[in-house]
């Protein structure tokens, strides 16, 4: 498998097991060991490239030890520190890895809980590790540009180098853009009273705070979908994803369209949310543990987003109802029967997991 297969399979694990998981012991032998042989490509059990509970005394500090120590071309590399599933990842418990990256060789430290994954090395100060990652990765909210990056330290294709000297920009543009989502998701003042100033030449009163605070946000998510449009229409050779999605519909699809409602016969006030595309990725990444994710699919409409198996109305996996102040989300039965399930954060549609693997397995 290539490295994405196999951090998407790890990652399919985790949604499906880390419910079940409660102690840092558990957590390595779940996630941590099969992250360091299934996506690294290391032998956990030969130390002469993983050493477990790896111990070198350091000042008056006897006997502590870091969870994982790899070993390639003959040198200390990668120091691992795990944690329990779900705990938060603070440097504050994780004190081993700054006194050991300190005095030996190792530039690369990761601390993790098994979904998350931080990555360390010095670039503030030679031999000592910065305080913040230059590389966080999520198995289960994974950004498919860092996949070539944790690539660098494999076994088959360690690059330290390649590594070190990218992880400034990997840090700064991470942090830029977990900015960037937290605007989108909710701006603050300071951003609406910026991209305000650059489009009103009044006042910044507070009845146009008022006004721009909706404006925003609602810009911001066109602007997003029209991004996201323009990709697919690129790929469609020039036809715009709503008009092609028409043009194929036979005429029992158009009907059936029609039954849910006439929105998919004009794209005019139709307005794709930042919140529903998270929703579709998240379908579309526990999807992928039946058929590749190129299959998987959304039609946009005024009242819900459809997300469907290879572009098929009659194949139908969840729809989005994002457009209400309680959102839902709608699942199917073997008889194509929608039933809406409330649901208050993205999050919890992780918990229908296995419904959806169902229904994408039903049409295969």
């Amino acid at each position: 498998m290539e490295i994405g297969e196999r951090l998407a399979s790890l990652a399919t694990k985790v949604q499906q097991q880390k419910a079940t998981i409660e102690t840092e012991e558990a957590t390595k032998n779940a996630f941590v060991m099969p992250f360091i042989s299934l996506v690294l490509g290391y032998d956990v059990f030969n130390p002469n490239e993983v050493i477990p509970e790896f111990t070198a005394d350091v000042g008056t500090k006897r006997g502590e030890k870091v969870d994982y120590a790899i070993v390639t071309g003959g040198q200390l590399q990668i120091l691992i520190e795990a944690k329990a599933i779900g705990s938060p990842l603070s440097l504050n418990h994780a004190s081993q890895l700054f006194r050991y990256f300190a005095t030996t060789n190792a530039r690369i430290a990761i601390l993790t809980n098994g979904q998350h994954f931080h990555f360390f090395t010095d670039l503030d100060r030679p031999n000592r590790m910065d305080e913040k990652p230059f590389l966080q990765l999520d198995l289960l909210d994974l950004d498919e540009t860092l996949v070539p990056e944790v690539q660098k330290l494999t076994k088959d294709a360690f690059d330290l180098d390649s590594v070190v000297n990218a992880a400034e920009e990997l840090k700064y543009i991470g942090a830029l853009k977990r900015v960037l989502a937290t605007q989108f998701r909710g701006p603050d003042d300071d951003w609406v009273k910026s991209l305000t100033n650059r489009v009103y030449d009044g006042s910044f009163t507070q009845r146009v705070k008022d006004q721009f605070r909706v404006l925003v946000p609602k810009a911001m998510n066109q602007f997003l979908a029209d991004q996201v449009n323009d990709r697919l229409k690129a790929a469609l050779g020039g036809q715009s994803y709503t008009d092609t999605a028409a043009a194929s519909m036979t005429g029992t699809e158009a009907a059936v369209e029609s039954t849910a409602g006439a929105e998919a016969s004009d794209d005019r006030g139709i307005e794709t949310t930042l919140e529903e595309i998270e929703g579709y990725q998240i379908v579309r990444a526990i999807a992928c543990s039946e058929v590749v994710p190129a299959r998987i699919v959304h039609r946009d409409t005024k009242s819900y987003m459809g997300i469907l198996l290879d572009d098929n109305n009659r194949k139908p996996i969840a729809r989005l109802h994002f457009n209400t102040a309680q959102k839902y989300l709608g699942l199917f039965d073997e008889d194509k029967t929608e039933t809406r399930h409330p649901i208050d954060s993205l999050d919890e549609i992780y918990e229908y997991a296995e419904h959806l693997r169902k229904a994408v397995h039903h049409y295969l």
